[in-house]
């Protein structure tokens, strides 16, 4: 029972994290399995290969390079968001493994899946009301906070599940927050255009 919510906290803590960026959690799982310190299930073992490790690494380096160019954050959000779920059920499920396969990966896609849905759809408003506010000039910070969580998270995730199963429920909580606010103020607008 332990070691199946353990799984659970290290996969919804890296799902978290994809929300942010989707290839780092992907690249601190490989190299996490390839030192020994976290486990890879049987469906999801290629992550752990030579191959995979170098292609993650690229892509992990393109991805943060790519979101400080300010036209190309935007277009890279519109791929991004359901990159994100994919990915946040992947990593889930990669850790769910005890709980037998069909309730691993209806787990891993609705938690996991969710769980990085929500975080990536709350950057996309966050980068769009900077984009708004600061015609774009803020976007690369926004960017670097966004790649050092999607580091952090993922690290923590591996090293001490049970905070980042914390730090997730923080996530989550503030990106319906942030998503409920992004909702009422359309429909506030919505409604004085409308009058």
């Amino acid at each position: 029972m332990y070691d199946s919510l353990l799984g659970i906290m290290v996969g919804l803590g890296l799902a978290a994290a994809c929300g942010f960026r989707v290839f780092v959690p992907l690249l601190v799982l490989a190299v996490a399995h390839r030192s020994g310190a976290a486990d890879l299930g049987t469906g999801t073992a290629w992550l752990g290969s030579d191959a995979a490790l170098v292609a993650l690494a690229t892509a992990t380096l393109l991805e943060i390079v790519a979101y400080w160019v300010p036209w190309l954050d935007h277009l890279l959000d519109t791929a991004a968001t359901p990159a994100a779920v994919i990915a946040g059920t992947l990593v889930a499920g990669s850790q769910m493994a005890d709980l037998g396969p069909f309730m691993q990966w209806a787990a891993a896609l609705i938690a996991g899946g969710g769980v990085a849905a929500v975080v990536q759809t709350a950057t996309v408003v966050a980068r769009a009301a900077s984009t708004a506010t600061t015609g774009g000039l803020v976007n690369p910070v926004v960017s670097t906070v966004e790649s050092a969580g999607a580091v952090v998270l993922s690290v923590v995730a591996v090293i001490a599940p049970f905070v980042a199963g914390g730090l997730m429920l923080s996530l989550l909580a503030i990106g319906v927050w942030v998503l409920v606010r992004f909702w009422r103020t359309r429909q506030r607008r919505a409604a004085a255009l409308a009058a």
